[in-house]
């Protein structure tokens, strides 16, 4: 196993901490959305809106299979992706996962503030957002929790060094 997977809630920083990660290791760094944005030539929240979560989740396992093989990288994937599909025991028999472990309130601040569009939380007031990592965290974290290796915030760039280790 030479790669790691990068897991966590949407807006947990996945993608800036896997590029980080992967510059200080010497590794390729692959975004799963923008993957699968590349291939599809669309926007993510244009193939929800399009075809439909359920839909998007089978384009995202497949597209998951294909870069789990790739060499030497570190991956980020979408919050959800874990989460469907058998994709955590997939990701955690093909590579090192990293859970990057927010909690309830970080989350809302970093989804407040993100310039990101995200298609299942960009349409929501404050309150609604507050109210939806509360209820899609507690969903999603037993699947996060089953990463190898979980960093929080504290103390980041220690554990980052720790991850391939």
């Amino acid at each position: 196993m030479n790669n790691i997977v990068i897991v966590g809630f949407s807006g947990a920083g996945k993608s800036t901490v896997g590029k980080r990660l992967a510059k200080k290791l010497g590794m390729t760094f692959v975004d799963l959305d923008l993957y699968i944005e590349k291939k599809y030539h669309t926007a993510i929240p244009l193939l929800f809106q399009k075809y439909g979560e359920s839909a998007f989740r089978t384009l995202e396992t497949a597209a998951l299979a294909e870069v789990l093989v790739m060499e030497n990288a570190v991956i980020a994937v979408g919050g959800g992706t874990p989460c469907f599909d058998d994709n955590m025991a997939k990701i955690n028999a093909q590579a090192t996962s990293v859970y990057l472990q927010l909690d309830e309130n970080e989350l809302v601040e970093h989804l407040l503030h993100s310039k990101k569009k995200r298609p299942l939380t960009n349409h929501l007031s404050e309150s609604e957002l507050r109210e939806y990592v509360k209820k899609n965290l507690a969903i999603r974290e037993p699947y996060y929790l089953q990463a190898q290796k979980i960093l929080t915030l504290e103390n980041i760039e220690s554990q980052l060094l720790m991850v391939n280790g």
